[in-house]
C-alpha cells in the first residue's frame, strides 16, 4: 500500500528528494504521492518534519 501526504503538510519539499522513485510531486496546496508509483519504501515518511506521511 502506498503512503499517503495528510493536511498537516506544509509543502516544505523535504520529501521530494528523498523519493528515490519520484512518486512525490506538488499539489495545491499540499504534496501528493502517486499510488502507482510509490514502492511503500518509508524515505519520505522518515523525513518529514511535521509526520505528515504515513501508509495508505
Amino acid at each position: 500500500m502506498a503512503h499517503v501526504i495528510s493536511e498537516e503538510c506544509i509543502a516544505c519539499g523535504t520529501c521530494i528528494d528523498e523519493c528515490p522513485v519520484g512518486a512525490i510531486s506538488e499539489g495545491d496546496p499540499i504534496y501528493i504521492i502517486d499510488p502507482e508509483i510509490c514502492t511503500d519504501c518509508g524515505a519520505c515518511a522518515d523525513v518529514c518534519p511535521m509526520g505528515a506521511i504515513s501508509k495508505g
